[in-house]
């Protein structure tokens, strides 16, 4: 087995996906990256992060791009992971990522890095993402209420938050809903 395929065995399981960090756990140097990258093997989509030329795509790609660009530790947040599950009808110019720790490096403009603590990821398909019911509840101001109650419901339909979250996130939902009726007369 070449290294190449050993490359491409290990991005496969991860969106067409290899990084530098990776590679040279592997024994694999950067010159040989730079050579696939050259070659058209390997196409680099930002610093020390990799994708596979001849890899089919899936709706997920992007989410798992923007988790590897933003680097170890960062995880799909807020409205992205509305928009990974389908849900609220909402399409955010930007992926949005959140980092515990402090980001140094540049992202392209189709990342959005935001500081989160407190907050602990899980996983879907591979990719961390901040919680359904979380990301729900931090969208409130951001997107309508009523696409977020649908959301919600859609979420327990998908099998995405429990029956006891959903109606906490439509409680919340609809107490704010009534505040604002209250402040208008």
């Amino acid at each position: 087995m070449t290294h190449f395929d050993d490359i491409a065995a290990q991005a496969i399981d991860d969106y067409g996906l290899i990084t530098a960090a990776q590679a040279r756990r592997m024994g694999i140097t950067d010159v040989e990256l730079n050579r696939w990258t050259a070659s058209g093997k390997l196409e680099r989509l930002g610093r020390g992060v990799y994708r596979l030329s001849l890899y089919v795509p899936t709706p997920l790609d992007k989410f798992a791009a923007a988790c590897a660009l933003a680097g170890p530790g960062a995880f799909i947040f807020g409205d992205s992971v509305l928009d990974m599950h389908g849900l609220a009808f909402v399409n955010p110019r930007a992926v949005t990522v959140a980092t515990p720790k402090r980001l140094r490096r540049t992202l392209p403009s189709w990342v959005r890095a935001l500081p989160a603590k407190g907050y602990a990821p899980v996983l879907f398909e591979g990719i961390p993402t901040q919680k359904v019911a979380d990301a729900i509840l931090w969208c409130r101001g951001l997107v309508m209420d009523e696409r977020l109650m649908q959301g919600a419901d859609d979420a327990f339909a998908k099998g995405l938050i429990t029956e006891p979250e959903r109606d906490f996130l439509i409680e919340k939902m609809e107490c704010r809903h009534a505040d604002k009726a209250e402040q208008q007369e």
